[in-house]
């Protein structure tokens, strides 16, 4: 079984990179399979790559029930607080 989060794109790198921010977690991913990503846009991460965008009402829904099943430490999407 894999598993695939929505993450909130901070900032666009070189070498087709970005920076994501999850429940406070920052890290460095692959952006290279989805085009046209942005800051402020969510896309459902996996293995250090990201896969689709997904849009922000979703992904809000999508955390928020990943934080009631307690796989995340707060309720809040990010940028939500």
């Amino acid at each position: 079984m894999c598993l695939a989060i929505p993450a909130l794109v901070t900032e666009l790198l070189p070498d087709q990179m970005a920076k994501i921010s999850l429940d406070g977690v920052k890290k460095t991913i692959s952006v290279a399979l989805v085009d046209d990503v942005a800051p402020g846009d969510y896309v459902i991460v996996h293995v250090g790559h990201a896969l689709a965008r997904i849009d922000a009402e979703e992904a809000e829904k999508t955390l928020a029930l990943l934080a009631e099943a307690g796989a995340l430490a707060t309720l809040e999407p990010e940028g939500r607080a």
